[in-house]
């Protein structure tokens, strides 16, 4: 989603700075309007080095949009994961964001300019497995919040974007990582455990191959960032837009049973047994 929105508002004339974590990325990506920076968020150094190219900029020091979209997904049960993995999901989904934000604040304040956090239906939503992941989504939203508050007056904005299926990389990474976590687990975890991750990285394979095309989800960042009265939170796609309206209205244990039946369907014959 990161490289499609980037391409788009590119594409219609805004210069984007674009944090990718490898050379080869940035030399793959680069194009007309389009210029890669090197930027992992959870690398203090790497964030003041974006800060001193705009700081720097022949141009004038001026930033319209942050769009903060670093992601990644950590699944497995509450009790199996281990606590680094815990710390790292934080790190990368909630804290980085927070600290590319605070670096990037004088520049967005003297524009008047706008802050996109990508949060996900994650972070409304917290399925089984979704802990670590659901959590430091649903701190992102709090922050967006509060954010958004404070900043009003100030004449800067706060987008939150909430995406369901989306067919992007980071979901067969979250697979990949789901099984390893599946692997460390104890005979005793996997016995009690083991079915349900299994259906729900079946859920989420099924899920990514029906969704949303990136650059079909780029529209949305586009408008996001650009629209002249945006909305406070945009949803992409229809998954994301229903089970948020779902969770805003049903009761807790109605809500489990219709995320228990939308599940259902993943697990093997064995399993359901």
């Amino acid at each position: 989603m990161g490289l499609a929105t980037a391409r788009e508002l590119a594409g219609r004339g805004y210069h984007v700075l674009a944090g990718v974590r490898s050379v080869t990325d940035a030399d793959r990506i680069r194009a007309r309007n389009l210029e890669p920076v090197i930027l992992d968020v959870t690398e203090p150094e790497q964030i003041e080095a974006v800060v001193a190219r705009i700081a720097n900029d022949p141009m004038g020091p001026k930033l319209t949009v942050l769009i903060n979209n670093a992601g990644i997904a950590v699944n497995a049960p509450v009790e199996t994961l281990p606590l680094d993995a815990w710390r790292h999901q934080f790190e990368v989904n909630l804290f980085g964001h927070i600290a590319v934000t605070q670096a990037m604040l004088p520049f967005l304040l003297g524009t008047h300019g706008r802050i996109v956090n990508v949060s996900s239906l994650g972070g409304r939503i917290a399925m089984g497995t979704y802990g670590a992941y659901a959590g430091a989504k649903f701190a992102l939203e709090a922050v967006s919040d509060a954010l958004r508050r404070e900043l009003a007056p100030h004449g800067v904005s706060v987008v939150v974007i909430e995406p369901g299926g989306v067919t992007t990389e980071m979901t067969g990474h979250g697979i990949e990582r789901a099984r390893h976590f599946l692997e460390t687990m104890t005979d005793d975890q996997r016995r009690r455990y083991g079915a349900l991750v299994e259906a729900i990285i079946r859920q989420a394979a099924a899920f990514t191959a029906s969704g949303v095309p990136a650059d079909r989800a780029a529209l949305v960042f586009a408008t996001a960032a650009t629209a002249g009265r945006p909305k406070t939170r945009y949803t992409i796609g229809r998954d994301a837009a229903m089970l948020t309206r779902l969770a805003r209205i049903l009761p807790d244990r109605a809500l489990d049973r219709v995320l228990a039946a939308n599940l259902r369907p993943h697990f093997s014959a064995a399993e359901a047994h």
